[in-house]
């Protein structure tokens, strides 16, 4: 097929970059709802047939452009130039992107209109044929579409895209359409879990599901959220932990209970704490914490080998192997390693002095467990990059006994 070369110097300015008050941007565009109802155009239908996702087409694209197999795809629009009587937009669906070529002789004049009428975040659905342009771009020559929905907010200009954190957590949605690797790890997350449920459940653990809305909340240090139940007449806290249930399941006779939570501790705020938070608790009958480690070892080698086809990662510039067997050390003997002090046999105010004069500020820390774990983590932490266990943390920093 014949085709023009788009040429980027023709790109069409978002309307940030022209720097438009957003206020008089979102006028325009309910203008434009208002002028596609006018013109007997439904501007927000209720469906449309699709034959495929963006990703099933690349996948088979060759087959599909030489059988020349009419296909159907939905997407927004995230970049859209016109050249003459030739538009190309790049179409973004939740699976991939797909290059699109709307062109006056092949649509008519009146959806060549529409389609100029159209603006970046705008949805749209397309049927055509697929073929390759003369700069090797991968694109569907459209002979119909319809508008699917019309956008009324901009999106962030192309060149800076939404990076303020911030903006980026408040607008998650947002944050979702500009930046595909956020859209890449919110997928990612949905298969690790679904790769941790399948092999707890080949291990013969039970999923349950334990109140959120308790009584007497408990299973770990926290300060809970408070609300009231009415018909009770009594005051309810959202769980911090899931661990008292789950023990009450052994207690009742199962071996191997597990859940993934939503817990609540209505606490700091920070890169490493959140108040609302998603966990994975599991407990098992008649087995210590080797038996856990050395299955906890299996699982994850296992997720990572689904889904990335191999035991190597590549994460914060390290190749990381989930292949070997994972290290073990303890807290004491990785911190001796580290620095050459033996933090056993020092005493709270001698293990103080040692961390001192080691760098880490201990003043503030009220026992020795405290200052060994201030010591670990300035001085080991970061250096454990293959997956390691590390064991026999002090007792003062370790989980009371709840049981």
């Amino acid at each position: 097929m014949s085709e023009q070369k788009p040429d980027k110097k023709q790109d069409q300015p978002s309307e940030n970059e022209v720097q438009i008050p957003l206020a008089e941007l979102i006028r325009t565009r309910r203008q434009k709802v208002l002028a596609l109802k006018e013109k007997g155009v439904n501007p927000y239908p209720y469906r449309y047939a699709c034959t495929h996702y963006i990703s099933e087409i690349q996948k088979d694209f060759d087959s599909l452009a030489e059988k020349a197999e009419v296909v159907r795809i939905a997407g927004r629009i995230m970049l859209k130039r016109k050249m003459g009587r030739v538009f190309f937009a790049d179409l973004f669906d939740s699976t991939d992107k797909l290059q699109v070529y709307v062109k006056l002789n092949n649509v008519g004049q009146e959806p060549f209109d529409l389609f100029d009428m159209l603006d970046l975040g705008d949805i749209i659905g397309c049927e055509g044929t697929l073929f390759v342009t003369r700069t090797n771009e991968r694109t569907l020559s459209v002979t119909s579409f319809e508008i699917l929905s019309k956008s009324l907010h901009p999106l962030p200009d192309k060149h800076h895209g939404l990076s303020d954190v911030e903006s980026r957590y408040r607008r998650r949605y947002a944050d979702l359409i500009v930046n595909p690797d956020v859209r890449k790890t919110f997928i990612m997350r949905t298969r690790i879990i679904q790769e941790i449920r399948d092999y707890l459940n080949r291990a013969g653990f039970l999923e349950v599901e334990t109140p959120i809305l308790q009584p007497l909340y408990g299973g770990g240090m926290a300060l809970p959220f408070k609300t009231f139940h009415e018909k009770l007449d009594s005051e309810m806290y959202l769980r911090i932990a899931d661990e008292l249930y789950l023990k009450r399941l052994i207690v009742g006779g199962y071996d191997k209970v597990w859940e993934f939570c939503k817990d609540f501790r209505n606490e700091g705020l920070d890169r490493l704490h959140n108040p609302e938070f998603s966990m994975i608790e599991l407990y098992w009958a008649y087995a210590d914490y080797k038996d856990i480690a050395a299955m906890f070892e299996e699982m994850l080698r296992q997720v990572v080998r689904s889904i990335h086809g191999q035991y190597k990662i590549t994460y914060g510039g390290h190749e990381i192997d989930f292949g070997p067997k994972f290290a073990w050390v303890t807290m004491l003997g990785s911190i001796k390693d580290a620095t050459g002090v033996d933090f056993a046999d020092l005493s709270y105010e001698e293990a103080q002095a040692a961390a001192e004069t080691l760098g880490v500020e201990s003043g503030d820390l009220i026992n020795w467990g405290k200052v060994v774990e201030a010591v670990w983590e300035a001085k080991v932490e970061e250096s454990l990059v293959q997956p390691t266990f590390v064991a026999d943390f002090p007792v003062e920093i370790s989980p009371p006994n709840v049981g």
